[in-house]
C-alpha cells in the first residue's frame, strides 16, 4: 500500500515538473516574438537621438539605459566663483580677459569701481566653454592672489531629457491636429482645432526656449570672479607646527600690526591734513587772545586814588 502511495507522488511530482518547463518554453517564445514584432526603439526616437519616446516617456540609448541609469550625454551646469587680490591691478584684468578669449570664452559683464582709499576692484561674469571650467580656474588663480574659491555642479539629466520628451510630444500633437484641420469641414471643428494648434504652437515655443537656455548653460560654464587692488596680499602664513613657530608668528604678527596700525594713523592724519591745520590756527588763535586778557587784567590801575588807601608801612608827615 505505501509502495503503491509512493509510486502515485512520485508520478504526479514528474506530471507538475513537465508541465511547468511547457509553460516556461511558451512563456519565452511568446517573449522573443514579441521582441520581434516591436523594435526596442520606437519611430519617435529613431527620428532624432537624445529625446524622450512620446509614447513610453522613457530615456533614449544616449541618455539612460533600459534600467533607468545615466549612461552618457549627462547634462551638467557648471559653476564658480573666484576672489583674487592683485598690486597691479591693470595687468591682472587684462591677462583675465585675455585668458577668457584664449579658452574659447568671453566676459558677458563686467564693473569696475573704487574704494573710498583709491583701491579699485573689479566683477566680472566670464563665459567659457565647460571643458575649459578647471583650466580656466587653475590658471586665473595663478595671475593673482587667491583669497576665496568656489565650484558648483548641478546636473539637470533627469530636466532636461524631461523637457525634450513634452517637446516631442508636443510636436507630435501639432502633427495630428494640422492633419485633423486638412480634414476638417465644419466650421465649429475648424475653429476648436485650430485653437488648440495655437496653444500648442505656444507650448512648442515655450519647451523649445527652455531647451535652449538648459544647453547655452551646460555648453558654457559660468564664472564669477571678483579682483580687489591692494598695496599688499592677505596674510599667507602658513599654520605654526609647535610652540615656537606659534610664538615666533605671533611676535612676527604683533609687530606687523603695530607697524600697520602705524601706517594706518599716518594715513589718516594725511588725509585729514586739512582740518589739522584749521584746528592747530584755531588752538593758537585762542592762546594768543588769552594771554593779552590776562595781561590786561594784571596791568590795570584805577584812574583815581581814594583818601584812606594809605598802606602801613607809610609814614604821614602830619602830626
Amino acid at each position: 500500500m505505501k509502495r503503491r502511495l509512493f509510486v502515485c507522488f512520485l508520478a504526479l511530482t514528474m506530471l507538475l515538473s513537465l508541465t511547468a518547463c511547457g509553460a516556461a518554453s511558451k512563456t519565452a517564445a511568446s517573449v522573443d516574438s514579441s521582441a520581434n514584432d516591436h523594435p526596442a526603439e520606437s519611430p519617435a526616437v529613431t527620428e532624432e537621438k537624445g529625446y524622450f519616446d512620446a509614447d513610453t516617456n522613457g530615456y533614449d540609448d544616449e541618455g539612460r539605459d533600459s534600467g533607468g541609469g545615466v549612461l552618457e550625454n549627462q547634462k551638467i551646469i557648471y559653476t564658480g566663483d573666484i576672489n583674487l587680490e592683485t598690486t597691479e591691478f591693470d595687468e591682472a584684468v587684462k591677462a583675465l580677459a585675455a585668458l577668457a578669449e584664449v579658452k574659447g570664452g568671453y566676459l558677458e559683464s563686467s564693473t569696475v569701481g573704487g574704494g573710498s582709499r583709491g583701491y579699485r576692484w573689479a566683477d566680472y561674469t566670464v563665459r567659457v566653454p565647460s571643458a575649459q571650467f578647471q583650466s580656466f580656474l587653475d590658471q586665473a588663480g595663478e595671475l593673482a592672489h587667491v583669497t576665496w574659491r568656489n565650484t558648483n555642479l548641478e546636473n539637470i539629466t533627469e530636466t532636461y531629457y524631461d523637457t525634450a520628451g513634452r517637446l516631442k510630444t508636443q510636436q507630435i500633437k501639432l502633427e495630428r491636429l494640422q492633419k485633423l484641420l486638412s480634414q476638417a469641414e465644419n466650421m465649429e471643428d475648424i475653429i476648436t482645432i485650430e485653437s488648440a494648434i495655437s496653444e500648442t504652437e505656444w507650448n512648442i515655443e515655450d519647451l523649445s526656449g527652455t531647451l535652449r537656455h538648459y544647453d547655452a548653460l551646460v555648453d558654457f560654464a559660468t564664472i564669477n570672479v571678483h579682483v580687489s587692488e591692494v598695496y599688499k596680499y592677505s596674510d599667507t602664513e602658513e599654520l605654526p607646527e609647535n610652540f615656537g613657530d606659534r610664538l615666533s608668528s605671533a611676535m612676527s604678527r604683533g609687530w606687523h600690526s603695530f607697524v600697520n596700525g602705524m601706517e594706518d594713523f599716518a594715513v589718516a592724519l594725511a588725509y585729514s591734513w586739512m582740518w589739522l591745520i584749521l584746528w592747530a590756527v584755531i588752538i593758537a588763535a585762542a592762546v594768543v587772545i588769552l594771554r593779552k586778557i590776562r595781561r590786561r587784567n594784571g596791568t590795570k590801575k584805577p584812574l583815581f586814588k581814594k583818601k584812606n588807601d594809605v598802606k602801613p608801612d607809610d609814614k604821614s608827615g602830619d602830626t
